[in-house]
């Protein structure tokens, strides 16, 4: 009788021994003096990522709390906190400064430069990679030649050839020179977009009558929307922060992007650092929102571009 029993007992347990011996035969060999309810601990690491996080962050914090107090508390604590927060510096500046109308100009230039640079951009790559165009290779190295001289060298030419067509002094004239500075790139990482996609998805719409128009809105557009946006992401912040070609070409006051605005008001009142900083602050705000919104459809575009294609 107790033989029997064993026998059943052995039956019934043999199951859960072998589920164990699976999980034992899976689980990977521990290395001596090694528990793993432990993690390796790397506290050199940890301390860089510190340091580099006060070095981004900290001149940040001291521009935020000198905007917050006044000009004789900056001249005694231009680093520490605040005694008393001053909201209302931001109100002034954003009065005295006309902030606004600067705002709201740079807002036309940066978007009206984003869409004409996705236009162009997306027409000049999709010819690049899909249409038989002679001389390819020659097109390519005088993009990337062009992206590699500086715009001073045709400030000169530039300038005598604006007024002579009138587009001195406007904001269309501006836009149109930020189409031809921050086209270029936009056309390679486009480039590098178009490259990824088969060519199966072209012929099945040739097939279906789809001429070249259709064709790159229909099929190719949506496939490279992630690159688009990358692209308008990336020059309308050239735009709203580029400086040099906006001080050359801009002069009426009510034209002027935030920037200039910026500057202008920081020659005005260069003592009156909390207004300065209030007004700087007031500029930097709509770029930080907008890229913290749209970061992750940033950083995926230049991932997925790969410009090493």
């Amino acid at each position: 009788m107790g033989r029997v029993i064993r026998v059943q007992t052995d039956t019934l347990t043999a199951p859960a021994a072998s589920r164990r011996a699976a999980r034992a035969a899976a689980r990977p060999p521990r290395r001596a003096g090694f528990r793993p309810d432990h993690r390796p601990r790397r506290p050199f690491s940890v301390l860089i990522l510190v340091v580099l996080a006060f070095y981004a962050t900290g001149p940040l914090a001291v521009f935020v709390f000198n905007s917050l107090k006044s000009p004789a508390e900056i001249s005694r604590s231009p680093i520490g906190l605040p005694s008393e927060w001053r909201w209302e510096n931001f109100a002034t500046a954003f009065e005295d400064a006309n902030m606004g109308q600067g705002l709201l100009n740079s807002a036309i230039i940066a978007v009206s430069t984003a869409l004409g640079v996705c236009v162009i951009a997306s027409m000049a790559a999709y010819a690049m990679t899909r249409l038989d165009l002679p001389g390819k290779s020659a097109w390519i190295l005088y993009i990337l030649v062009s992206t590699s001289v500086p715009i001073q060298l045709f400030l000169v030419p530039l300038l005598s050839w604006w007024s002579t067509l009138g587009l001195y002094n406007t904001q269309f004239g501006l836009i149109v020179i930020y189409w031809a500075v921050y086209s270029p790139f936009a056309t390679m990482l486009l480039r590098s977009f178009l490259l990824t996609i088969p060519k199966e998805y072209e012929e099945a719409a040739r097939l279906d009558g789809a001429g070249e128009w259709r064709l790159f809105t229909r099929v190719m557009v949506p496939m490279i929307w992630p690159g688009m946006l990358t692209v308008a992401l990336v020059a309308g912040l050239q735009a709203y922060n580029e400086f040099l070609l906006a001080v050359t070409f801009i002069q009426d006051s009510q034209l002027l992007p935030v920037s200039l605005s910026l500057y202008s008001f920081q020659q005005s009142y260069a003592v009156d650092w909390s207004l300065v900083s209030a007004a700087g602050l007031i500029m930097a705000a709509p770029v930080i929102v907008v890229f913290l919104l749209l970061q992750r459809r940033f950083i995926e575009g230049y991932t997925q571009g790969g410009l090493a294609n």
